[in-house]
């Protein structure tokens, strides 16, 4: 059986407190989860397990995320100069995504058109909480996006195509040639 590892994180500290989004590298990870299809289950990471969730990555047959290339990579890189994002086989969706419609989307835009979902709380929240402690729900938040990412690739993949609502609010079609 393949192993497929869908994967998200949150930070501590946003791109502002940080000195900018070319400072990814030190937003620092707060919370990471993975569902793993082997497992067939959610996997909880602190940031003292940071390496064993780069160890589950490395692992995985295919890492599935949601802007992970050029934002969760770069916060692990963060934590283990010695992390090598090239050596994952990863399908960022978000990357796949925009080489098609030529622009950035939202997972929340896909998995409210496609699925009928909504995230329940953004990455800035995140940040709030951990300043708060409270990493129960951080670490809620987090399994709910890693589920959503889970629910919107394979739907993607049984159905070759994505719905999102665009600028306007009209609700589009996206075609997709993931597995």
């Amino acid at each position: 059986m393949r192993n497929i590892v869908y994967f998200d994180l949150e930070t501590q500290l946003s791109a502002e407190e940080v000195g900018g989004w070319d400072k990814i590298r030190d937003m620092r990870m707060s919370v990471g989860v993975t569902y793993s299809t082997t497992r067939g289950g959610y996997k909880i990471y602190g940031e003292k397990q940071v390496n064993d969730l780069i160890d589950e990555l490395r692992r995985a047959d295919l890492v599935v995320g949601f802007n992970n290339l050029r934002f969760d990579y770069e916060v692990l890189i963060g934590h283990n100069p010695f992390f090598d994002p090239e050596q994952i086989a990863t399908l960022d969706m978000l990357v796949e995504l925009q080489k098609t419609l030529q622009h950035r989307i939202s997972l929340d835009s896909l998995a409210t058109a496609s699925l009928g979902v909504e995230k329940t709380a953004e990455g800035m929240q995140a940040i709030r909480w951990f300043k708060e402690g409270k990493l129960v729900e951080i670490a809620e938040y987090c399994c709910y996006d890693v589920k959503i990412t889970k629910m919107v690739h394979e739907f993607g993949a049984a159905n070759k195509h994505l719905h999102y609502a665009n600028r306007f609010g009209k609700k589009m079609t996206v075609a997709v040639s993931w597995e």
